[in-house]
């Protein structure tokens, strides 16, 4: 699964993971948006290109990049056959003909794009994400990008929430094996089960946020008193640097889908 954010922030003391949680966010809208809007695969795989030669200095391998963000790559790969049975323009040359698989030069391409450009948003965003710590982030938001304090701590709470999901999701499929509850290798039926646990845990989670909400009302978050700053957090050059850089890389992604 895709390590959240509310796990123990990887390389924390890398160049990049240092930066303000702002900075970082900011940097990702400018980056992602570039590849969002563009359809060329050489665009798209430099973005790519770039989050993985990136990741370093995040301090995450690119393999351990690849790693948290399985179920991106199993998404893209989804897209990839979901259009090689079902695209409508399959024009072009045949390069696979094989039962239902028809694969064409309009097919591939088309499909190729969509599951680079779902990478090239997924996987920076993962980076940035899983480099950053929750209670960095509330602060910056409130500091740096002057957001409201209640809005700031409802996603400081929520981002320490998202660790659970997956503990939650295994405690319901034990108990309900333990309860003879199994697929057995039939897909009908482990889809069912899937159905039923992503319901559950879905239930649990309003739950859980609606108890946080009242929880926290009652301690006095939404009290409307102007609250003061234990952790002051200062905005670097290098943050600029950062945002800048990003800007360059996005300009240089729209080049090379106008070219």
């Amino acid at each position: 699964m895709i390590v959240p954010p509310t796990a123990d922030v990887t390389g924390r003391w890398a160049p990049l993971a240092r930066r303000t949680p702002v900075s970082k966010i900011v940097a990702l809208a400018l980056f992602t948006t570039a590849a969002l809007f563009t359809r060329d695969l050489a665009a798209l795989t430099f973005s790519l290109a770039v989050t993985l030669l990136a990741a370093p200095l995040f301090g995450i391998t690119p393999w351990g990049l690849l790693r948290r963000g399985w179920p991106a790559l199993f998404a893209a790969a989804t897209v990839v056959l979901s259009l090689t049975l079902f695209a409508a323009d399959r024009s072009g040359t045949v390069l696979l003909h094989f039962g239902p698989f028809l694969v064409t030069t309009t097919v591939l391409a088309n499909a190729l794009t969509l599951a680079l450009r779902l990478l090239a948003i997924a996987l920076p965003s993962i980076l940035v994400f899983s480099t950053t710590d929750p209670t960095d982030l509330a602060d910056s938001l409130i500091q740096h990008a002057r957001v409201p304090a209640r809005f700031a701590i409802g996603a400081l709470a929520a981002f320490r929430l998202v660790g659970l999901l997956g503990e939650e999701w295994r405690t319901i499929t034990t108990a309900r094996r333990a309860r003879g509850l199994d697929a057995g290798g039939n897909p009908v039926r482990w889809a069912r089960l899937f159905a039923g646990t992503a319901f559950g845990l879905l239930v649990g989670a309003i739950r859980r946020g609606t108890r946080l909400a009242v929880a926290m009302d009652a301690r006095g978050f939404d009290a409307g008193v102007p609250r003061g700053l234990a952790r002051p957090m200062p905005w670097h050059p290098a943050d600029w640097l950062l945002i800048l850089t990003a800007l360059a890389l996005a300009l240089t992604t729209q080049l090379l889908a106008h070219h």
